[in-house]
């Protein structure tokens, strides 16, 4: 059994009529994966209410995000809504969702922990992009430096991985966890595009960031090159206590914000890569926007952690 955390308030953060980053985003994926035939070994779970976590919760986000920012965002979303930045509208559940997502996020570690074994967070908005003191594409809060936070302060673990396989650099994530020698960040990324961040001489403090940009209408052959040649050496050498995935799926052919060409199921083999290193892998949605297609490749991702 793999468990998806996943909640239908997650539909409640409303970002407006022919906005990319929607609510149908997410019952694509639920339903997809309910009509997969892995739906039987699949442990759907709600994730934990804010206001059970409260404290601890806040205090988490606090590590990473300013808390004038943390409580620009509760303002506006109280005030029914508008835009922290030209990409990121939000509504009046928004503040409220992004709490439940950061919740659900660090639902997914505790999983990981618990089973020694991967599980998918099926959560938005997404966080990638968010810095500490701003929203930016799409993200408000950054959840994989949230959970990478917080999985340090868990018994046992003294490093964690972030691998970001989104189409755009997660210029949020890498900000907020460069500067830590217990945390490293791996970015493969299609370059020029956005956000404009990611240059392979970035290393981080500790020698602990590995950018990878690849051209446009880069494919399947480039990013093995990468997994084999550059990924999979960095992440193994660091030997994290647990790997997490910021699992974009906007690196598909179809999708309407990039130009890279995979299908689905070239998911499944970066997920195979990434078993290679560790079983404790905590995976949690960032993009993806054609929706059949992003339904099928997170189908691939969970097929391939099952078989």
């Amino acid at each position: 059994m793999l468990p998806v955390i996943y909640s239908p308030d997650f539909l409640l953060h409303k970002t407006g009529m022919l906005h990319p980053e929607r609510p149908e985003r997410l019952t694509a994926i639920a339903n997809a994966l309910k009509a997969a035939p892995i739906a039987d070994r699949i442990e759907w779970q709600l994730p934990t209410p804010v206001a059970e976590r409260e404290p601890e919760l806040i205090a988490a986000i606090k590590k990473v995000h300013a808390p004038r920012y943390i409580k620009e965002v509760e303002h506006l979303a109280r005030r029914g809504g508008g835009y922290l930045d030209g990409d990121t509208p939000i509504s009046a559940e928004s503040y409220d969702v992004a709490l439940l997502a950061a919740s659900a996020w660090l639902d997914g570690v505790d999983r990981v922990l618990a089973g020694n074994a991967p599980a998918f967070v099926l959560a938005r908005p997404p966080g990638h992009h968010a810095e500490s003191d701003r929203a930016m594409g799409f993200c408000l809060f950054s959840n994989a430096a949230i959970a990478a936070h917080y999985a340090l302060e868990q018994p046992g673990i003294n490093r964690v991985a972030v691998l970001d396989w989104d189409v755009h650099h997660g210029n949020g994530t890498q900000s907020l966890v460069e500067n830590y020698r217990q945390i490293a960040y791996c970015s493969l990324h299609q370059s020029p595009c956005y956000p404009g961040t990611g240059d392979s001489d970035e290393r981080g403090t500790y020698d602990n960031v590995l950018n990878i940009p690849l051209y446009p209408g880069g494919g399947i052959a480039e990013y093995l090159n990468a997994f084999e040649s550059l990924v999979v050496p960095f992440l193994s050498n660091f030997q994290p206590d647990l790997l997490i995935v910021s699992a974009g799926y906007d690196a598909n052919a179809s999708d309407p914000l990039a130009s890279m060409t995979l299908v689905p199921s070239d998911f499944g083999t970066f997920t195979g890569y990434c078993l290679q290193i560790t079983r404790r892998i905590a995976f949690g949605l960032e993009g993806g926007y054609a929706l059949k297609e992003l339904a099928e490749s997170v189908v691939a991702t969970i097929d391939r952690c099952l078989n």
